[in-house]
């Protein structure tokens, strides 16, 4: 019924909303210590999510949440390249064992033409590791609650710039789900009201629990936890829809999970 430019802004209403009810009763602390530093973690982590909802228009919910779980692999590699940490041959053989995996989940191998849709979900992986490094090294003292909000308005805002510029640049969108990414400002339907605030509740109590586990626990704990998301939406991606998976995908996950594995285990 609407667009995904359209969904970000109204969710972000939906959750501002929420967490404003929510601020006083609970005694949230939303105001950031160092603003810069939550801005830039919030339009890494903003741009990350507008991938991977956009990705959802040609990609099943498994294949783009494998193609976001390669994060820990950029993880090692920006912190070999940019801060200079060693990497040992374990988590060497874990970045080239994920590496095949996501290329197996996406069918991407000797002539295949690779094409945005494909490239786009490992996209959203390295962002989605920029934005967890900033977490650690830039937003220390920050509350759960302050960089829930931050990472909310600023999938806001790029919802609101990408509607502006749909209403300037008016292509042809597709009718139905195929217009999902090219779709602008609609007058919103009841079920897309409430499928939104749905969504916006569960993102602010899974995104708010995930980001306060890194807080209070160890990193590479929490990373185990965090990639049962590859198993549940290849089952919800078939509970829902129908869909199965490929034996080649499946492979590509589980070689996924288990450079995961490898990485948490050989983290200190």
């Amino acid at each position: 019924d609407g667009g995904l430019w359209q969904f970000h802004a109204t969710r972000t209403a939906f959750a501002v909303l929420i967490l404003a009810v929510l601020a006083v009763p609970l005694g949230l602390r939303l105001r950031p210590r160092n603003g810069r530093a939550v801005l830039a973690r919030s339009l890494i982590h903003g741009c990350t999510m507008v991938i991977y909802f956009g990705c959802l228009a040609f990609l099943s919910v498994a294949e783009v949440a494998a193609g976001l779980f390669t994060a820990p692999i950029f993880v090692l590699l920006i912190s070999r390249f940019v801060y200079g940490h060693r990497i040992g041959p374990f988590r060497i053989l874990a970045v080239a064992v994920g590496f095949v995996g996501a290329m197996l989940v996406l069918g991407i191998g000797p002539g295949t033409a690779v094409t945005p849709a494909l490239v786009l979900p490992i996209v959203a992986g390295a962002l989605y590791a920029m934005g967890n490094i900033a977490t650690q090294e830039w937003c220390e003292g920050e509350s759960a609650e302050t960089l829930l909000l931050g990472f909310f308005l600023a999938l806001g805002a790029l919802g609101l710039i990408g509607m502006a510029l749909l209403a300037l640049w008016q292509p042809a969108v597709p009718e139905g789900a195929d217009g999902f990414v090219l779709r602008g400002a609609v007058w919103p339907t009841g079920s897309f009201l409430f499928w939104t605030f749905v969504q916006a509740a569960g993102s602010l109590l899974g995104v708010g629990l995930m980001v306060k586990s890194y807080q209070i626990a160890d990193a590479s704990r929490v990373a185990v936890f965090e990639y049962v998301i590859l198993p549940m939406s290849a089952f919800w991606t078939w509970a829902l829809w129908g869909e199965v998976i490929s034996m080649q995908a499946a492979v590509g996950i589980v070689l996924i999970f288990a450079a995961g594995l490898i990485i948490a285990a050989r983290s200190r």
